[in-house]
């Protein structure tokens, strides 16, 4: 194995033709017609613009034996409660992983931020200094420690949400907001620092400043399975069709995965419009996970940390844009069946990766 770097404002500086942007397509069988292409079951359980020249693939390459897109794919969508008590969280997240691997998930998803309130004041007590790709143990990240033990115990792929990462760069400590992507022998095969940061304030509904504590990542992240080459963001980076954009035409992803914690101002808003167009626009699954939503307690005084409400409705959304697996606010697993023969079927059809100009 080998981990890949490439510096992507070399690739944007070098394409001048439609077609320099045509990515190949991968042989699936044909498609059976079923609802959207996903079976689903749910089940309840307990502007300044960026140095692009910074910019870098984060993945672990696998041997070309371990490449071989299968025909489908069943993922488990883990949306549970977040609280303040991080041995809490791992017990939850361990029950979840648990129960998604009894109902046969070949990969499981967890919600962004899912061992640590989510509060900018929060992030610094509970960031962790997390592995890198390649390792498979972690003596200074419990929450990573937990997901390889679930890998390896239910012989899964997880794509960990997120936890607030600690890292020490050039002398200076800096806190990212990362997601550890694992294959089913407890390898990190993706590290993705959250590449946007959700800076918001918007009247009457929500103010946020992610960057008071936290530090942008600089990786397009994607990693190889035997479903295809897959892609990561975290929330706030489905906001940016430039990020999914570089996904899908320089590395083919026919599955783009964002664990997220949309709120109660751009949840209801935006949340599924914004998975609906990058389905659409990349011709690709997108799956999201949430947390599960808390409510605000009635004396909110008594907090530690500001109190953050999640909007919940983890979701999976078609290439052709069918909203085909989804849920409501509530603690749960979403379980879905992917045929992966439904991207190639729709790019076919509609091949706007070989008419851009």
């Amino acid at each position: 194995m080998r981990i890949s770097s490439h510096h992507l404002v070399l690739w944007l500086s070098s394409v001048t033709t439609a077609s320099s942007f045509r990515g190949t397509t991968r042989a699936f069988s044909r498609y059976i017609q079923t609802s959207g292409s996903v079976l689903t079951r749910f089940d309840r359980v307990g502007t300044s613009t960026p140095n692009l020249s910074r910019f870098q693939s984060s993945a672990l390459r696998m041997s070309s034996s371990e490449t071989a897109a299968e025909k489908s794919l069943r993922v488990a969508l883990c949306q549970f409660h977040v609280t303040g008590d991080k041995e809490e969280n791992y017990k939850t997240a361990k029950d979840f992983l648990s129960q998604a691997a009894k109902q046969g998930a070949q990969m499981a998803i967890l919600p962004e931020i899912w061992n640590s309130p989510y509060a900018t004041a929060a992030f610094p007590e509970y960031a962790e200094s997390m592995p890198g790709i390649g390792d498979s143990s972690s003596e200074t990240s419990p929450s990573s420690q937990v997901l390889i033990d679930a890998a390896k115990e239910h012989g899964i792929w997880i794509v960990g949400g997120s936890i607030p990462e600690r890292a020490e760069e050039d002398g200076t400590e800096k806190i990212y907001n990362t997601c550890l992507v694992l294959n089913p022998e407890g390898v990190i095969v993706a590290k993705h620092r959250k590449v946007h940061l959700f800076d918001i304030d918007v009247p009457g509904g929500i103010t946020f400043f992610e960057s008071e504590t936290l530090s942008a990542g600089q990786t397009v992240s994607h990693f190889k399975s035997p479903f295809g080459e897959i892609g990561v963001g975290v929330c706030y980076d489905i906001r940016f069709a430039e990020y999914a954009m570089l996904l899908r035409q320089k590395y083919n992803c026919n599955i783009i995965i964002y664990p997220g914690a949309f709120n109660m101002t751009t949840g209801p808003a935006h949340w599924m419009m914004l998975q609906q167009g990058r389905a659409i626009d990349n011709q690709c699954f997108i799956i999201t996970a949430s947390p599960a939503r808390t409510e605000p307690p009635e004396n909110t005084e008594s907090l530690k940390y500001p109190h953050y409400t999640a909007w919940g409705h983890s979701t999976v959304v078609s290439p052709w844009g069918d909203i085909v697996a989804t849920t409501d606010e509530k603690a749960g697993v979403v379980i879905a069946d992917l045929d992966l023969g439904r991207v190639d079927e729709v790019r076919r059809g509609i091949p706007i990766s070989d008419q851009k100009r």
